[in-house]
């Protein structure tokens, strides 16, 4: 399943390439620019920054919902700020981003507290109620 999978993302890749290149008539400095600025945001601020969420917090589903968090925020904030908009032209940025981040982030809260609940419930019943061990998984 991994070579098609493999497969299809390089030549998703390549076609977004190519149209690139097309696209900007060869002129590639402005994009390489911003592919270097990504790859270094990526590697010495976001992956060293999930690595120590990963340290510092307990449990897979908490680590999860604080990366989706930041995820969210990061990519969020400048429509909230509303950086980008211009007075001229009202249709561009026209939602209240603010508040549709503050209703994602809360689902993200809620999708988690009910996930450890759910956990945590389970794990409960389990205890009480221990299961009997057949003398073949001794």
């Amino acid at each position: 399943m991994r070579r098609p999978l493999l497969v299809a993302g390089v030549l998703a890749m390549l076609y977004a390439a190519v149209g690139s290149v097309l696209e900007l008539g060869g002129k590639l400095g402005g994009v390489l620019i911003f592919l270097v600025a990504v790859l270094v945001v990526h590697d010495a601020i976001w992956s060293p920054l999930v690595l120590l969420a990963g340290k510092l917090l307990r449990g897979p589903v908490v680590r999860t919902a604080a990366i989706v968090v930041a995820a969210l925020t990061v990519t969020a904030l400048p429509l909230a700020f509303g950086l980008g908009r211009t007075a001229d032209n009202p249709s561009a940025l026209p939602l209240d981003y603010g508040r549709n981040l503050a209703l994602l982030l809360l689902g993200v809260a809620g999708a988690t507290g009910v996930i450890l609940a759910v956990r945590r419930k389970k794990r409960a019943r389990a205890d009480a109620h221990p299961r009997k061990v057949r003398h073949y998984e001794r």
